[in-house]
């Protein structure tokens, strides 16, 4: 074969696999973007976990992140997403629209009758659900925490959910 020939070969054969491998490229589908795919709650949530065991103080203020009580934490986290809590959890349980405790999703908030205020009825406590049965939220020694909501305390003292996004 002569050099003329062997050129002209090289090049229909560069050029069908690179048109080849262009079709390929073409018909794949766009890779997901991440960020899009987490859900608002989601996002919350991972928001929130960051404050994992900041102290527990009944009536924090607001305009610190260095103590929280049940609402002003969930006044804090949902605020970043756009949504401006009541300071209560008692006001915070009155927004939003209720959600039944099978249909729960990430991000929605879960109030309890719990504590030394409790009587099975008044709303005391505030967490926001993370999915999986858990519960993100503060009280007491461990500060910000995690929680199973269908076990122990938060089993037996729960009262209803809404959902704010």
């Amino acid at each position: 074969m002569n050099r003329q020939n062997w050129i002209k070969k090289a090049v229909v054969v560069s050029l069908s696999a690179t048109l080849g491998v262009g079709a390929v490229l073409t018909v794949a589908p766009p890779a997901p973007v991440e960020a899009a795919s987490v859900s608002k709650g989601s996002q919350v949530v991972n928001y929130g976990k960051q404050y994992m065991g900041t102290p527990y103080k009944f009536g924090a203020s607001t305009s610190t992140t260095r103590v929280f009580d049940c609402s002003s934490f969930m006044k804090h986290i949902f605020k970043k997403y756009g949504v401006n809590l009541p300071r209560t959890s008692a006001a915070q349980s009155k927004v939003g629209k209720a959600v039944s405790k099978s249909n729960l999703k990430a991000g929605d908030l879960v109030f309890f009758s719990s504590g030394s205020r409790a009587n099975g009825r008044n709303v005391t406590h505030v967490a926001v659900y993370m999915g999986n049965g858990k519960i993100l939220h503060t009280y007491g020694k461990p500060g910000v925490t995690i929680s199973n909501l269908n076990s122990g305390n938060w089993k037996k003292t729960y009262l209803k959910a809404r959902r704010v996004l």
